[in-house]
């Protein structure tokens, strides 16, 4: 996945080179380094692609470019896992070849064979993905990108190119990528849901090599400040029933800037979906979750990742081995406020396996400021905060350091909106939209406020009132934020105070 004029960094690429041998040799050491969330060991990354549960394994593919820190031609890169916490890096799946880089996709597990690629009652895994020919950029640019289709028969390690691709050719369409693929069983038949231009397309096929196109969706709803990109198609459960959920990736044109997600609830018969609404929603306020997908495979549950990272800034973050990482998994559902229902994310619960300490407080009464520093024990690590407030009033977290960065985090009751302030929190001169105040709207209507924040060394996720309201944000400071404050000019009273610091996955993978 990508727009066409990010073919340009590759004139930078020459300033991100670096080979793997002079990579550091401890990623966990490195200043920004993400200890709760995965990132390659070197070079460039973007979209999570083909995420699959199978055989008792988690499987990430993502947008991997092996050779400099920017971006540059597309391949799939590979981890796994056995809980979504701790991650193994594997070998690159997925290569450029005479069709075009290898750009953002999904994989399915094909248990009943309708492709034909499994062999001795062995299901294949099958991965299907956008190959984008950057050689017709210029001479036919509504030809460039079409979808194929390979297959695994050892566990994702190794992969086979179908002869036959593409399996769907391009009409003419610049932006035609991005494929998400799923099983509906009432019909016996596979679903694609495809980003084109400023609209999603669905196609199906009985055997994942055959497509006939079924609808479009989005032309006249929802966000359409960029193209649209990395969309997913999933039923999740409400009163017993199935609400189709749509998301729908957009760059630029994010509530706070650049890159975010968007979604559509609503029906889908087979062929076409009818959204109960096409009014905007948001998955996200932050500025760095993007391209989000679920994982196949994995039952009643539906998890999602997303690239904690913004197209407005991707190429130019301060960090040297490597670029790019992914949000913590998230479990997500469906919540009514009054008549209206919204999809919730919050932290996947195999997270809690991190933790390391633990301290709670009750009763806590701010008045003006309060130094949560020492009656926490809060240290440079990652580490969860999580309060509830009842009758919430203006507040923020200082999250700050002796060379005096700070990250502010709050509620502002007026515009009853939760915010992040990454004005003052470290190196924010790579780029000019980079420093700033991101807002987003408090949904929930109950009296007593639930917070939960996930801290790493460079990125916040905010969770609020069961993830109704969520917001990501990366920063970078020039010490660890190891202080924690929170004050309030009108005082504050906040029940309950639970603060736990986290162990790094890197200790045993990631």
């Amino acid at each position: 996945m990508k727009n066409a004029w990010l073919l340009s960094v590759l004139l930078l690429a020459g300033a991100g080179q670096l080979s793997a041998q002079n990579a550091p040799t401890s990623p966990a050491a490195e200043p920004y380094r993400p200890q709760i969330h995965f990132s390659p060991k070197a070079h460039w990354i973007n979209d999570p692609n083909g995420m699959v549960f199978h055989n008792g394994t988690y499987h990430l593919f993502y947008q991997y470019y092996p050779d400099a820190t920017v971006w540059g031609p597309m391949h799939w890169g590979h981890a796994t896992s056995k809980d979504m916490v701790h991650w193994q890096e594997q070998p690159v799946a997925l290569y450029p070849d005479s069709s075009g880089y290898i750009f953002s996709g999904s994989a399915v597990v094909d248990v009943n064979n309708t492709s034909g690629f499994g062999k001795n009652g062995q299901a294949p895994l099958v991965a299907i993905f956008t190959h984008h020919n950057a050689k017709l950029e210029k001479s036919d640019p509504t030809h460039v990108e079409q979808q194929s289709i390979a297959y695994s028969l050892d566990e994702g390690k190794t992969w086979t190119k179908y002869a036959g691709n593409p399996v769907v050719p391009n009409p003419g369409i610049s932006d035609f990528r991005d494929p998400k693929v799923r099983w509906f069983e009432s019909q016996k038949k596979w679903i694609m849901t495809l980003a084109t231009k400023d609209r999603v397309t669905f196609y199906s096929s009985p055997n994942l090599k055959n497509w006939t196109r079924e609808s479009d969706f989005g032309g006249n709803a929802g966000a359409h400040g960029g193209v649209w990109e990395c969309p997913d198609l999933f039923p999740l459960k409400h009163n017993g029933k199935d609400v189709w959920v749509l998301i729908v990736n957009i760059n630029p044109g994010g509530p706070n800037g650049g890159s975010a997600t968007q979604y559509f609830l609503g029906n889908f018969d087979g062929k076409t979906f009818r959204p109960n609404s096409t009014q905007t929603k948001w998955m996200d306020y932050g500025t760095d979750n993007y391209a989000g997908v679920t994982f196949a495979n994995t039952g009643n549950r539906t998890v999602l990742m997303g690239w904690m990272n913004n197209w407005l800034y991707a190429n130019k973050v301060p960090t040297v081995a490597w670029r790019g990482a992914m949000t913590v998994p998230r479990d997500l559902s469906l919540t009514p406020v009054g008549s209206e229902l919204y999809l919730t994310s919050t932290p996947i619960r195999e997270l809690d396996k991190l933790e390391k300490q633990a301290k709670s407080l009750t009763n806590l009464k701010v008045n003006v400021e309060t130094d949560l520093t020492t009656k926490l024990n809060v240290g440079a690590g990652p580490y969860q905060l999580k309060l509830t407030v009842p009758n919430p009033a203006d507040f923020s977290l200082v999250l700050a350091n002796q060379q005096g960065n700070e990250l502010v985090i709050g509620y502002d009751k007026a515009a009853n909106a939760y915010f992040i302030d990454r004005t003052k929190s470290g190196k924010t001169d790579f780029d000019t939209s980079f420093a700033g105040r991101h807002t987003a709207p408090r949904l929930s209507t109950a009296p007593t406020m639930q917070l939960t924040l996930l801290i790493d060394r460079a990125s916040v996720e905010l969770f609020a009132d069961g993830g109704l309201s969520v917001m990501t944000d990366v920063f970078f400071p020039d010490a660890p934020l190891n202080h924690l404050k929170i004050k309030s000019a009108t005082g504050l009273l906040i029940t309950e105070c639970g603060y736990k610091q986290l162990s790094s996955a890197r200790d045993s993978g990631l």
